[in-house]
């Protein structure tokens, strides 16, 4: 791939856009190189569409607290999003940002969805789009925060909140070394997979859960799909999560096809004697396969796990 091109956007006029949606734009249809967005600090009150013509972007700021990506949209209302007929309605096309453009690669940004509590499902970042890499970004919102909704993700030390399937979809994600944090009750996840034959699911490795200060309000997750699968491996869990671990979203039978997992977990949110009955604890041999970058691509190079391709993104040439 040829070496990578840096562009800046500052609110100010000092870069070469204002906006994080024209530097976007600037991308070339088809682009195969890497483009390198270097967001100036603030607060970009925006929308965001990044179209499937454009891949191999990364959104890059300086620190996570002083860039961000916010807008208010809910799934019963959606305004001033530049792709509206594109991106659709509903949950589906209420994203603050939405990526569709496979290799995307984010670091330092936070992305936020502004409506408040009670507004619906409000999707701060969506992603559609194959090997797509997070690091050290925050996910704001409430209910349904962080769409993965296909493709093979990767999210390191990260921070998401919510309240209600705040992390949801049907992608293959694998989240290393972040911050859960249950803002109220609700549910975690609500992965989507559809029959035994998907290789999707969500695994957490060594991540932190944390709550309000209330005791026994949150739940690990629920299946969207009847085979929805999460893994939670080595995860302090804080005494928000509530002992049964897992709901059955109203539906028995749900029980006997959902693939939801633990394995050397703890804190006082961590019960094994007192889980659903239907979740289990994985055995070493079991868990091997969910605890390992291939779970989430097999080639062993794996390029795009790695933030911008390896490369340190200065903000002044």
């Amino acid at each position: 791939m040829a070496a990578a091109r840096f562009i800046t956007v500052a609110q100010d006029g000092a870069g070469d856009y204002r906006t994080v949606q024209e530097a976007v734009n600037a991308v070339p249809l088809g682009n195969t190189r890497r483009i390198v967005i270097r967001v100036s600090p603030g607060i970009y009150k925006q929308p965001v569409y990044v179209p499937k013509t454009k891949n191999f972007i990364t959104l890059a700021g300086v620190r996570r607290e002083d860039t961000v990506v916010t807008w208010n949209n809910t799934a019963s209302k959606i305004e001033h999003h530049q792709a509206a007929r594109l991106i659709g309605t509903g949950t589906f096309g209420c994203g603050s940002v939405i990526v569709e453009g496979d290799d995307f690669i984010a670091e330092n940004i936070t992305f936020e969805n502004s409506a408040t509590r009670g507004s619906g499902q409000a999707v701060a970042l969506r992603v559609t789009a194959d090997r797509c890499a997070f690091y050290n970004c925050r996910f704001h919102g409430w209910q349904d925060t962080l769409y993965l909704h296909c493709g093979k993700q990767y999210l390191r030390d990260c921070y998401i909140e919510g309240s209600v399937d705040f992390i949801f979809g049907n992608s293959t994600s694998l989240l290393e070394h972040c911050h859960i944090h249950c803002k109220a009750e609700g549910f975690i996840t609500a992965q989507s997979r559809k029959s035994s034959q998907e290789t999707t699911g969500y695994v957490f490795i060594r991540c932190v859960i944390t709550g309000d200060g209330g005791t026994s309000y949150a739940y690990l997750g629920r299946p969207w799909g009847p085979f929805g699968r999460v893994v939670f491996a080595y995860t302090y869990m804080d005494r928000c999560i509530k002992p049964e671990g897992w709901n059955n979203w109203g539906k028995c039978e749900k029980e006997r096809t959902a693939c939801f997992y633990e394995y050397r977990c703890f804190g006082p949110g961590c019960c094994p004697s007192k889980r659903a009955t239907w979740a289990r604890e994985l055995i070493d041999s079991e868990a091997s396969q969910f605890l390992v970058h291939s779970f989430i691509d097999p080639d062993p190079q794996r390029p795009w796990l790695s933030n911008t391709m390896g490369m340190k993104i200065p903000f002044s040439a």
